[in-house]
């Protein structure tokens, strides 16, 4: 009996151990399934109910960090502008202002100029910081691109500065030359000397505030709302009549040749003014004596065919360092030359608005002593079919009817073309 009872003793206790045993493993698995993993941080951790949707829709760049400054979240745009690189954020300011905003819940603003990526010029992306804290554990940062945005104040600002200098110059001399009118009064010869400088400053100041309303009209209007086809023959001889007395001044001979049955898509009174410019400016840059082309033809594209209008002058021509600025506002190659001839330094701005608001574009080719051409390229006004040869060809007839003297299209593959140009030529 004794020995029964020790076995049964010892089969009670080893089962105890057992029992004791296997609730000690139960407990530690279920300690362990829920202790977090790195995984989890990165995932489930995590994110409050909701804010994946809201942060998806969000037009600004946003990064959620943990609390050991891992990245949960990152929207496509936080990775375009660089601010995530590795899982980490690349931003070391950005990031002392995570840890701050973590360490006393406050949120915080700032403005950087960031390095843009791939460009290597050391161009700055400009961007507004915004940190929040995101629950307990998480931070919050929200990133606005600035960059277009200061591009376009800080072109608002030139704008102004410029019209205000450009205002300042015909108002101070029409002040000037007022008192001077009445301190000669008694002196009829120097009045009407006076009176003539002040009429043409007056003029001068009316080109300006007129080319102001033309250049604000082309980029606010839509013009394609009520267009219309327009016959770029009209246009080209409506262009030619405004500048005929300046060109018969300095015996510039103006001609004309394309097909004459070529229409383009527009605004009629944007179309006269975009061409008329062209023309007046190769008028006033070209020496006395000379010739002034303007060519049309129709060229074939994928997408609908195109009219170009060539203008070319035997003028003074444009250095290359210029030439990537003369489309912009009141931008001059010759300053000196623009006040002789009452240039506003807004033309060839409202050409390239008209162009872009028309669906086209201007091309500029020159030669410095040599003389320019300005390509103007418009959408033509049919549907797109085989055309007749006169349309293609007519356009060759300029170099015999305009003197010999032939330009290459700015788009021209064969570089010799360049080479060969003429001496800008003067009639006998």
């Amino acid at each position: 009996m004794d020995v029964n009872a020790a076995v049964a003793a010892a089969a009670a206790i080893a089962g105890l151990l057992t029992g004791v045993i296997a609730m000690l493993a139960f407990r530690v698995s279920e300690r362990e399934q829920r202790r977090p993993t790195r995984t989890s941080l990165h995932t489930d951790a995590v994110l409050p109910p909701g804010v994946d949707t809201v942060l998806s829709v969000l037009r600004s760049s946003a990064v959620v960090l943990d609390e050991n400054d891992g990245v949960v979240k990152a929207s496509s745009a936080a990775y375009a502008l660089g601010l995530v690189r590795g899982g980490k954020l690349a931003v070391e300011p950005m990031l002392k202002m995570a840890r701050d905003t973590r360490r006393d819940g406050e949120i915080r603003q700032v403005e950087l100029d960031l390095p843009r990526r791939g460009t290597g010029r050391g161009e700055a992306l400009a961007v507004s910081a915004r940190v929040a804290p995101l629950g307990s554990r998480l931070v919050l940062l929200l990133v606005e691109d600035l960059t277009e945005a200061r591009r376009i104040e800080a072109v608002r600002r030139d704008f102004v500065a410029n019209v205000s200098h450009e205002l300042k110059t015909p108002v101070g001399a029409l002040s000037l030359l007022s008192e001077a009118v009445m301190d000669a009064s008694d002196d009829p010869e120097a009045v009407e000397r006076f009176a003539g400088r002040m009429q043409i400053e007056a003029t001068r100041l009316t080109n300006l505030v007129q080319e102001l309303i033309d250049l604000s009209r082309v980029q606010n209007d839509d013009p394609l709302e009520d267009a219309e086809p327009v016959p770029v023959g009209e246009l080209v001889a409506e262009a030619m009549d405004r500048c005929r007395h300046q060109a018969s001044t300095k015996e510039i001979t103006m001609a004309a040749a394309g097909a004459a049955d070529l229409r383009v898509w527009g605004n009629r009174g944007q179309l006269a003014a975009a061409l008329g410019n062209l023309v007046e400016n190769a008028v006033n840059y070209s020496p006395a004596r000379t010739r002034v082309g303007i060519a049309v033809r129709s060229v074939a594209q994928p997408g609908g065919d195109l009219i170009e209008i060539a203008v070319t002058d035997q003028g003074i021509g444009i250095s290359d360092k210029d030439k990537e600025r003369i489309f912009e506002r009141f931008y001059r190659v010759d300053p000196a030359r623009s006040r002789a001839t009452g240039g506003t330094g807004l033309g060839l701005a409202i050409v390239k608005h008209v162009a872009a608001s028309h669906g086209g574009e201007v091309t500029v080719w020159s030669a410095e002593g040599q003389g320019s051409t300005f390509t103007l390229r418009l959408p033509e006004a049919r549907p797109a079919r085989g055309r007749r040869p006169s349309e293609r060809d007519d356009s060759e007839g300029l170099d015999a009817e305009a003197g010999g003297t032939s330009h290459p299209s700015p788009h021209s593959s064969d570089p010799s073309a360049y080479a060969t140009l003429p001496s800008p030529e003067v009639l006998p």
